[in-house]
């Protein structure tokens, strides 16, 4: 060995071949897509060769990117990822067939076309169920560690979120999603609500892993006053703000009811989503509530800032299925945010660990107007609930904390327990 290669650092990750299996990903700026593509980049820039194979970029808006229409298959290289995208049917409008056609599509371009090569270990993203089955697929052909990691869980989600048709393709997620868990060498949850939901469906509380999702966004940098004027904003006028996908288990006609209630407060919802057309019909003749498209990256934590309260909403419902990711955002911004969830879901549990904001009863649209108007009569109040989300943020939801969590998770699943293994020295990743 030459002196050149005895002092070279050791990368431990250097020549591991690695498979992400996510529909979502870059350009993607919401949802799962982000959290994808910083895991993927992370991974390559470690020296791992990392390919994704992903589906066309469509979120939030549910509809195929302008310069991806059309395209059947397409190659990329991304920051140094390989991105193999398959083309998929995207839904214009959920139902539950809808949604079953399009992880069909997903699943079958995907399994009839895989990256090349053989990979090391495959990591896949949930709640696609299509992601699942294609990454236990892959590792089992291959003989491989497949780690699937659950955002939400779709047999669950089907029952709780009201789609139509959900209560019949209940048990058929559960089985995909069975199968997708099933042989898995671990299973990440992004938090410990899943865990009895991942419990039931057959996997082994040994086998589990918390890594929670990280704060993929940067910190506020603008000037609050000038983005609420150049949004139109009044200073005086209270400002309520959702932000994210809008979709059915998002319930956000009750910010619409809340509008129709309090003149006084303008509601702004900013992001798309398949109900989007719904909630501006419903807002029709409503001074008091905008529509705002996504912000970019470069503005989206200023104009989060700007506002005087977030909301994050979710239908009675839905309870152990999902945690919304934009909760780390919102964080981000040192704005307090009223969480109208129910008490018994993981949204609400994180809301209590960050202690940024204000639970209210989910689907009440004066419970929510209620604390609404509280922390806009009470600006110290409310600053004070604000400041301790960037504080839960740099404590907990770091961008290095949460790769460093999913470094152990694929040492421990590759079985490299040396001490200079990914994250060995958190002694697994647990939270």
């Amino acid at each position: 060995m030459s002196d050149a290669e005895r002092h070279r650092p050791h990368r431990p990750l250097e020549n591991r071949r690695l498979l992400v299996v996510s529909t979502n990903y870059a350009p993607e700026v919401t949802g799962i897509g982000p959290y994808a593509t910083q895991l993927a980049e992370h991974w390559a820039a470690s020296g791992a060769l990392t390919q994704v194979l992903a589906g066309m970029p469509h979120y939030p808006a549910w509809r195929t990117d302008e310069p991806y229409r059309g395209a059947w298959r397409r190659e990329e290289s991304l920051r140094g990822v390989g991105v193999h995208r398959r083309r998929h049917y995207v839904p214009p409008r959920q139902s539950a067939l809808r949604r079953a056609a399009f992880e069909a599509s997903f699943l079958v371009h995907g399994l009839l076309a895989p990256p090349p090569g053989r990979p090391d270990a495959v990591v896949s993203q949930m709640p696609s169920l299509a992601d699942g089955v294609i990454g236990a697929r892959i590792a089992r052909r291959h003989r491989v560690p497949h780690i699937p990691v659950v955002q939400d869980l779709m047999g669950a989600a089907a029952a709780q979120s009201g789609i139509r048709g959900g209560g019949r393709a209940a048990s058929a997620a559960a089985a995909a999603e069975r199968y997708a868990l099933g042989g898995a060498a671990l299973v990440g949850v992004i938090h410990e609500s899943f865990v009895p939901g991942v419990r039931a469906l057959g996997v082994d509380a040994g086998r589990i892993r918390v890594v929670p999702n990280w704060t993929h966004v940067r910190a506020p940098s603008g000037d609050r006053a000038a983005t609420r004027a150049r949004l139109g904003w009044r200073e005086g006028t209270p400002v309520l703000l959702h932000s994210g996908n809008m979709g059915l288990k998002q319930g956000l006609d009750v910010l619409v009811r809340l509008a129709r209630l309090a003149p006084d407060i303008r509601v702004v919802l900013m992001g798309d989503g398949n109900q989007r057309e719904a909630l501006r019909t419903s807002a029709a003749g409503l001074p008091n509530v905008d529509f705002l498209p996504p912000a970019d990256a470069a503005e989206f934590t200023d104009v989060l800032a700007a506002a005087d309260v977030l909301a994050v909403t979710q239908r009675a419902s839905v309870l152990d299925m999902s945690v919304p990711s934009k909760l780390t955002s919102y964080f981000v911004s040192g704005r307090p945010v009223v969480a109208s969830v129910a008490g018994e879901g993981g949204t609400a549990d994180e809301m209590r660990r960050a202690g940024a904001g204000v639970l209210v009863v989910p689907e009440d649209p004066g419970a929510l107007l209620a604390a609404v108007r509280g922390l806009a009569e009470d600006p110290a109040a409310a600053d004070t609930l604000g400041a301790r989300g960037p504080d839960y943020v740099a404590r907990h939801l770091s961008r290095a904390a949460g790769l460093a969590r999913f470094d152990a998770l694929l040492a421990e699943a590759l079985g490299d327990t040396r001490p200079d293994a990914p994250g060995h020295a958190q002694g697994g990743a647990r939270r």
